[in-house]
């Protein structure tokens, strides 16, 4: 698997697990709070997504 897949793999599971989360504790889906957690949730799986494959493709 490229670096670009599992770094584009962690936006996407990110973003959708941030974007559930504030959900789940009673916000609206598309609230304020649940597109902050959806971008804060994007930005922590493209920093995973690339230690992930610096990790394993290196």
């Amino acid at each position: 698997m490229g670096s670009k897949t599992l770094m584009m793999f962690g936006v996407v599971a990110g973003s959708t697990i941030g974007g559930w989360v504030p959900a789940l504790l009673g916000a609206d889906l598309f609230s304020v709070w649940g597109i902050v957690g959806s971008v804060v949730g994007g930005v922590v799986g493209l920093i995973g997504g690339y230690q992930l494959s610096e990790a394993w493709i290196d």
